[in-house]
């Protein structure tokens, strides 16, 4: 695999920031999404939600479910559907090895962003990740709120 580009060029249309808190995310991957044309239009103009979504695998496919990409206002006749299952496009390992990773208990795959890369096209951050338990949750926000504290205190006394 090739290793990950800085995200300089990338104009991020939806982020699912929510996933850090909930969620061990162990492996990333890049898949582009199968879109229409409005879907596209309406992702160029910033509007879409991936916070609700999650994706599943389908006779060896993966499908983003539940991603909300609003309809295009615009004159034209046909439109989409907001909420469909939209195929992304992977390569056959990474397909295998996601598969792979939901077959174990307790793991699932998350959507972390939805971008367009620096050729315009539109992408989708995908990670494995496993659920965080209640205290672990409670972990996170103590480190979250030190971090924030200890950032003060050396900007006050530094």
């Amino acid at each position: 695999m090739a290793p990950k580009k800085e995200d300089s060029n990338n104009k991020v249309v939806a982020q699912n920031r929510r996933a850090r808190f909930d969620f061990f995310l162990t492996e990333t991957f890049e898949a582009g999404v199968a879109l229409r044309g409005t879907e596209v239009k309406s992702l160029r103009d910033g509007k879409g939600n991936i916070q609700e979504s999650y994706a599943e695998e389908k006779n060896g496919e993966i499908w983003l479910i539940n991603a909300y990409i609003p309809e295009y206002q615009s004159k034209m006749p046909f439109g989409h559907e907001e909420r469909r299952p939209r195929k992304l496009l992977l390569h056959k390992r990474e397909i295998t090895k996601m598969s792979d990773a939901l077959n174990k208990k307790g793991f699932t795959l998350v959507p972390v962003k939805l971008y367009f890369n620096d050729r315009g096209i539109a992408k989708l951050e995908l990670a494995i990740a496993e659920g965080k338990k209640k205290a672990d949750k409670r972990e996170a926000v103590k480190e979250r709120d030190w971090q924030r504290d200890k950032a003060r205190i050396m900007r006050d006394f530094g």
